[in-house]
């Protein structure tokens, strides 16, 4: 049964955040529906850190270092897994009851580059044992709304001794590094990029948990991406003639601009709808704030971290 896309991070401008507009922009890029039910209940969406892109030539001093996972955000409560939005993961029983009773934060992995079937096992609304068995709940933090827990560094040795302690193999601690230096961050961020992986986390080691975005957790990526939600279409020219030319983008600050560059000849035929969220990659900021050789991702997917 075809659910909604969860258009819902909350800096998106308001009017395009649409029940209609949401669904015809997934159906225009003709991407599966995830087997959710609609009758299913929205629970609040857990408070999360999120991170922001990390300057361009960042000192890792001072930072705890991790892989970029190409995964699906977990929060765990101790009851329940949900996913950042706030639905329940139908998890198998035997998945779930081996995990502590501590607030975790993490990613369920299935490994580099298969970001597509693990989406697809675990938005079902009744788990598949034998899909869910490579799956890693793969743990970073522990929330810890009311600040008891200390900052990142003492955070993620209590993830370490909780794993330790629940023997249990799907679950497994984030490797986090200290490096020494912008070289070794480089080297590091090269090696993960050339092994499929998308780029690397840096955070704060002395940061006390806060939800929201702040400085002290960072993604670097070898191309930064954004989000925009898309406002009109441009028709194409030449030998675009007859379908889209470009899609006419505005961004959570308000900044429009047309994105034309890395749509395929199928998504011009029949582009996303206006009021969908898309992805793109860019280098960088020009000083009005439009980006830098903006280049079409792919629709934005309400499960990618």
């Amino acid at each position: 049964m075809p659910t909604l896309p969860d258009l819902s991070p909350a800096d998106l401008p308001p009017p395009r955040r649409s029940f209609i507009a949401g669904a015809l922009g997934v159906l225009a890029a003709g991407l599966s529906w995830p087997a959710v039910s609609l009758a299913a209940p929205r629970r609040a969406s857990p408070p999360l850190q999120l991170a922001r892109e990390a300057p361009e030539h960042i000192d890792p001093a001072g930072f705890l270092v991790s892989e970029k996972l190409d995964g699906v955000r977990a929060a765990w409560d101790g009851e329940r897994l949900r996913f950042r939005s706030g639905l329940p993961v139908m998890a198998p029983r035997w998945f779930t009851a081996r995990l502590p009773a501590l607030p975790l934060d993490g990613e369920l992995w299935l490994g580099r580059g298969r970001f597509d079937v693990l989406s697809g096992t675990v938005r079902r609304a009744a788990a598949l044992d034998p899909d869910w068995q490579g799956v890693r709940y793969v743990v970073f933090d522990l929330r810890d709304e009311d600040g008891r827990l200390g900052p990142f560094a003492r955070r993620v040795e209590r993830v370490r001794e909780a794993v330790a302690a629940a023997g249990f193999a799907p679950l497994q601690a984030a490797e986090q590094r200290t490096l020494a230096d912008r070289a070794a961050l480089k080297r590091w961020l090269d090696e993960v990029v050339r092994a499929g992986g998308e780029g690397l986390m840096l955070h704060r080691a002395d940061a006390r948990w806060r939800a929201g975005r702040s400085d002290a957790l960072l993604k670097l990526k070898p191309e930064h991406d954004a989000e925009a939600v898309v406002v009109a279409h441009v028709a194409g020219q030449g030998r675009h003639t007859g379908r889209l030319g470009a899609l006419h983008v505005r961004t959570a600050a308000g900044v429009e601009f047309l994105l034309g560059t890395g749509l395929t000849d199928a998504e011009r035929e029949r582009p996303p709808a206006v009021g969908t969220v898309v992805t793109y990659t860019h280098r960088g900021l020009t000083a009005s704030g439009v980006p830098r050789f903006a280049s079409f991702l792919r629709v934005r997917d309400p499960l990618r971290s």
